[in-house]
């Protein structure tokens, strides 16, 4: 039951929760940060009933969390989707489904990999098929771009814990003691000696990690890359999707995952987890010459 007197006004978490302190209403931030904006899409994601969804959704509409926006004058239909108020939620998302994953899902212990067998594999599993909604990530400039590149049939986005340049001071304390963080470098030097290859099965390249632009800047020169690199420091690829993540650093990270996606944003192959960096990517690029081939089949 939601609380209409805070009985500390000056206390931020309290009023927080005052605003999105229930679960149905953190349930809608997330579907439609992945792009379900419909109340009938909603309420068929949700399996919530139309009198709750109503109320939450006028709720955080009220709060400045959503924006209607008509779609439909005759009869009357809205889309609901995320304000710059609501998309500062995706981080507090993304560290309730860390935590979940570690604490309620898990034995406390802190990766950056999974088991084949693991909720975050089904959940990535579960991607194919699934479009990537709207959004924009920055680039090594800070500049806002969309990750899909709709001038080529195939994007990869291969996602990673972290790859620093030595100038920049090198990886965060105990970094190599987390399982699964080892081998961004090599995976980053492997999509290097592949991309001409991926470049002629039709796809384009991207590394995605949540670090910040200039980090990824400093490593994209020190290994002359020739492909984009992309910041997720505001967790709106993770959040969109449920990626896997894990906390290190006093920062998100991605764990290690790869996504092929067409240029219509519908994600066609995912990879998680992935356990040999290197063989990752000649996987990634069997799969993307498969899929050419398939459309040129066709």
């Amino acid at each position: 039951m939601r609380r209409t007197e805070p009985v500390d006004p000056d206390c931020a978490i309290e009023q927080a929760l005052g605003v999105v302190g229930d679960a149905w209403s953190l349930l809608v931030v997330r579907e439609v940060a992945g792009g379900v904006t419909r109340f009938d899409a909603l309420q068929r994601q949700l399996r919530v009933s139309r009198k709750v969804l109503t109320e939450r959704l006028s709720w955080l509409v009220d709060h400045g969390v959503l924006d209607r926006q008509r779609y439909s004058d005759h009869p009357p239909r809205h889309d609901y989707v995320l304000t710059g108020r609501g998309e500062s939620l995706l981080p507090v998302l993304i560290s309730l489904q860390d935590w979940g994953t570690r604490h309620v899902l898990g034995d406390g212990s802190l990766t950056a990999t999974a088991t084949t067998d693991s909720a975050e594999a089904r959940r990535m599993e579960a991607l194919v098929g699934s479009r990537v909604p709207d959004l924009t990530l920055a680039d090594i400039r800070g500049a806002p771009v969309d990750p899909i590149d709709a001038d080529t049939p195939w994007t990869v986005l291969f996602c990673f814990p972290g790859a620093y340049a030595p100038e920049t001071g090198g990886y965060p304390p105990a970094w190599s003691d987390i399982p699964g963080t080892a081998g961004c470098t090599l995976e980053a030097r492997t999509y290097t000696a592949r991309h001409d290859a991926l470049t002629a099965a039709g796809a384009r390249v991207h590394g995605v990690s949540t670090q910040r632009p200039d980090q990824l800047a400093a490593f994209a020169a020190h290994e002359s890359l020739p492909y984009a690199m992309l910041s997720d420091q505001d967790d709106r690829l993770a959040g969109a999707l449920r990626l896997p993540t894990f906390r290190a650093g006093g920062s998100d990270r991605l764990k290690r995952g790869t996504l092929v996606i067409g240029n219509d944003r519908i994600v066609r192959a995912t990879q998680f987890p992935i356990t040999d960096p290197a063989a990752s990517v000649d996987e990634v690029l069997a799969l993307v010459r498969d899929l050419s081939a398939r459309v040129r089949a066709r």
